[in-house]
């Protein structure tokens, strides 16, 4: 989808030639922006629909102890995207191809369960840009989803697609920052009680645990940026340094966006406020930004919930196709625009004729997804381990691998005693 970033020209061209400085900064200036580009998609996707709603239906009902969850989800997704990131970096191999080359075959189940996650996801984020553009314009939820799906259609078959999606990441994601902290402040949450609480929490669910950590860097999320990084070119040893940077920057901006967002809401919900979360139209956050400020923090909300939506639609799409290569490794990069923009249709249609409410759909897209994120993690693991031949050379570091196994495990425990509860949440099992 993006276009290859500009390589170096050789050194050949006599000294003090000024066409050497140029074409050296425009790679510089090239490489920056994947970067940035990357660390957008992976914070947009971070903080899609689905997890502002997640975090306003669990803080409404478990209160300041989901700040331990928010936490949770922080350590995790910091050990998964820097062990994620790097093993994708100095491999130079998308996830499926390096799983089939790894374990011949896992490469064709991780691809078919991202991409089904991704759809699910897709769903979720269209219902979430529907209820945006609810709050936001009044719109029916159903109505906005469709429409934002069509944007996202015609971002997809523009001709300079690559850019226009890096540029759209950084502007919504800066904008959802800015809102959310302006509510934060105005709603006066407990700060004192929910820094207690994250790290010594009255309750532990970790069916909730397990669906935020789904919606944060679960299924597709889990390798939006480093997807995003060698189709932009940066990939190899040489790159490692500037890629764990990004990385790291990529997971404090998710980190502060998402605490930031629990404060406001818990502000909401300390203050006596009670917000509906089982209702089949119901928007849990968008209650909770309207009751700290009023009529312009109902349209603030749906500005927000949109910007989510809408680059999550194409965070989703767009990593989702990525994995179909492993397929067909000729597909062009026109070909996979192409697949994207299916994608997105079918998406679309589904979301159409589907009853399930937006806002349990979300949270049950977050859940799904949890439960995705063990199986690739423990391919990435077994690369790390075992298959250092893959790595170019590179020298793994030792913790991280320690950090990447434990999370490992600690994700198929939380998977496995989740299962129920989360498809309890689309209504599905007891």
């Amino acid at each position: 989808m993006t276009e290859p970033t500009p390589q170096p020209q050789s050194s050949a061209a006599p000294a003090g030639d000024p066409g050497i400085g140029a074409q050296a900064a425009g790679f510089a200036k090239a490489r920056k922006a994947s970067l940035i580009g990357a660390i957008f998609m992976m914070a947009t996707s971070a903080i899609g629909p689905g997890f502002i709603t997640q975090t306003a239906t669990f803080t409404a009902t478990m209160g300041a102890a989901f700040a331990f969850g928010i936490l949770a989800s922080i350590l995790i997704d910091f050990i998964v995207q820097l062990n994620i990131w790097r093993i994708v970096t100095v491999t130079g191999k998308r996830a499926a191809e390096l799983a089939n080359t790894a374990i011949p075959g896992s490469g064709y189940l991780l691809a078919v369960l991202v991409i089904f996650g991704g759809l699910v996801f897709n769903i979720g984020n269209m219902g979430g840009a529907g209820l945006g553009l609810n709050a936001l314009l009044g719109w029916d939820a159903k109505i906005g989803g469709l429409l934002s799906a069509a944007i996202a259609v015609g971002i997809f078959l523009s001709r300079r697609a690559g850019i226009a999606v890096d540029r759209i990441m950084v502007v919504l994601g800066l904008l959802m920052i800015l809102l959310t902290v302006y509510v934060a402040i105005v709603s006066g949450p407990p700060v004192g009680e929910a820094l207690r609480q994250t790290v010594w929490p009255d309750e532990i669910n970790f069916a909730t645990i397990t669906t935020i950590v789904g919606g944060t860097v679960g299924g597709y999320i889990t390798y939006a940026g480093a997807h995003k990084l060698l189709d932009s070119g940066t990939a190899g040893v040489h790159n490692i340094k500037e890629v764990s940077t990004a990385a790291l920057n990529g997971i404090l901006v998710t980190g502060i966006m998402r605490y930031v967002l629990f404060l406001a809401i818990l502000g909401v919900v300390a203050s006596g406020v009670i917000i509906d979360t089982s209702g089949q139209g119901a928007n849990p956050a968008a209650q909770a930004f309207q009751a700290a400020a009023g009529e312009f923090g109902l349209r603030a909300f749906g500005l927000v919930l949109w910007s989510a939506g809408i680059t999550s639609i194409i965070g989703a799409a767009y990593t989702s196709i990525s994995f179909i290569t492993v397929f067909n490794e000729k597909i062009t990069l026109r070909g996979r625009n192409l697949a994207t923009v299916v994608f997105i249709v079918v998406s679309a249609v589904i979301f159409a004729f589907l009853g399930t409410a937006p806002a349990a759909l979300l949270v049950f897209a977050g859940g799904f997804n949890g439960l995705i994120l063990p199986i690739g993690l423990t391919i990435f693991m077994y690369v790390g381990w075992f298959r250092r031949d893959l790595m170019n050379g590179y020298h793994y570091p030792y913790w991280l691998l320690l950090l990447g196994t434990a999370v490992t495990g600690l994700t198929w425990y939380m998977g496995v005693v989740s299962v129920v509860p989360i498809f309890a949440f689309l209504g599905i099992g007891s």
